[in-house]
């Protein structure tokens, strides 16, 4: 069972192929270039011709999304050489690119020189010329760009809170924008007057283009009131550096412009494709699963909230569909999203290795009556701060990890599952559409 857990979650990592993802997206011949509104190929948002094309890969797929581009489109209508931003784990050599590597999902100055770099590259881009951004999950932290009178050492501590608070994705995102000088749309506006278009990987729940990598290239709704209402109702006002609250109270002044909203005029010049996400992951595995002789039921498609309370309402869900599904078996109850983690101890971990302990001490007090194996994984390979992509347990766990609730309340899910053997080790996938998440069942009753 372990093993196939292993193998339908790795074909939601394959469903998520950055390479051919952009590849079927973006089609030349004789010069002309066709891009693709959705990733089937369907309908046509934009086709023409420019002289220059410049290409500009920025987060966690950003090495496959750039060689589909290269092997697309003439090398003589090519800028020389491409740009290219992702995180330390998937950086790789690539033909007449400049590849810098950034950290995730702490920035650090890497990051921030990369962003710089990237920010000229956009505006040097001249009227008549195409812009090619390949956007990939986690690009908000691999080119950090604060506004003026914030450090990147301010922005990093801010971030840490947010992280540390319980704050969704959204809010996140919301924050991030108004301390950047490239997030929420000002991408699109250094990009004028070239024509843009972004090729967008999602690794963020519902495919809300303006939370993508903080939506560097679509229209922002979120104001500076926005931000610190976020900030405030996480309790983290206060704890902020001084010149963050000071920045975001001269913004909900309007002393700084705030990010472009829709009608904006820069973006009468930009378009993007949603090439790949989340979505799409979770019914292949709900496919693989049924290639793999289960029965998949989904529980939820935007799995979102605390971990250790998705791992609850999944355990109850499965005892419920076991009750009254009894002459249905072997089962897959499948789910994709991306949870939170409220920081209340010093451990280390993850979301999923933290809904992973979860689920096996909330089993072992409300036990299953079937044999089961549970996987919570990132798809991009790395869960948090840590090597590990999330964990695989089963009713085994909770026996090999001393007082598995004292890791757990320490939120140090890390140390508890490689004790107990229990890690998810994929490596670096190359990747990023969130999480995936699969139990498999097989009962007691009828075995």
């Amino acid at each position: 069972m372990r093993e196939d857990a292993q193998s339908i979650f790795q074909a939601g990592i394959s469903a998520a192929n950055p390479f051919q993802a952009v590849k079927q997206c973006l089609q030349v011949k004789n010069n002309v270039i066709t891009l693709a509104l959705e990733a089937n190929g369907q309908q046509i948002k934009r086709s023409g011709q420019w002289q220059t094309v410049h290409l500009i890969a920025c987060g966690k797929a950003a090495v496959d999304m750039m060689k589909a581009a290269q092997l697309q489109i003439p090398s003589e209508l090519l800028a020389s050489p491409s740009l290219l931003i992702t995180n330390y784990e998937n950086v790789q050599d690539v033909i007449d690119c400049e590849v810098h590597g950034a950290s995730h999902p702490l920035p650090d100055e890497a990051g921030f020189n990369s962003a710089q770099h990237l920010a000229d590259r956009l505006s040097q881009a001249k009227q008549g010329e195409l812009i090619i951004l390949l956007l990939s999950g986690g690009a908000s932290a691999l080119v950090p760009y604060p506004l003026k009178g914030i450090s990147l050492q301010e922005k990093i501590d801010t971030t840490t809170l947010l992280l540390g608070s319980g704050a969704t994705i959204n809010e996140v995102n919301c924050v991030r924008k108004h301390l950047s000088q490239l997030k929420g749309g000002q991408m699109a506006s250094l990009a004028t007057p070239a024509d843009l278009h972004t090729f967008i990987l999602s690794d963020v729940i519902g495919d809300d283009l303006s939370s993508i990598a903080s939506g560097p290239t679509v229209p922002d709704n979120t104001r500076f009131t926005d931000a610190i209402q976020i900030l405030k109702h996480r309790q983290i006002w206060e704890a902020l550096p001084a010149s963050v609250r000071q920045v975001l109270l001269s913004g909900e002044q309007g002393d700084i412009d705030d990010t472009p909203a829709a009608g904006h005029a820069c973006f009468e010049t930009s378009s993007h494709t949603l090439v790949s996400s989340n979505r799409i992951s979770v019914k292949a595995i709900e496919q693989q699963a049924q290639q793999s002789g289960y029965v998949p039921v989904i529980f939820s498609e935007q799995l979102t909230g605390e971990a250790r309370d998705a791992a609850s309402s999944l355990l109850n869900f499965a005892h419920q569909y076991l009750e009254e599904n009894k002459n249905v078996q072997p089962i897959a109850i499948i789910a994709g999203g991306e949870t939170t983690v409220t920081l209340n101890g010093n451990g280390l971990g993850g979301r999923n290795q933290e809904m992973a302990l979860a689920f096996a001490i909330a089993e072992q007090k409300h036990p299953l009556n079937a044999e089961w194996t549970f996987l919570s994984g990132g798809t991009d390979g790395r869960d948090g701060p840590t090597n590990a992509a999330g964990g695989v347990v089963d009713r085994q766990t909770f026996g090999k990890i001393s007082n598995p609730e004292q890791f757990l309340a320490n939120n140090d899910s890390y140390h508890a599952l490689k004790q107990a053997g229990d890690l998810l080790m994929t490596g670096a996938t190359g990747t990023n559409v969130a999480d995936l998440q699969v139990l498999l069942c097989k009962r007691n009753d009828t075995q």
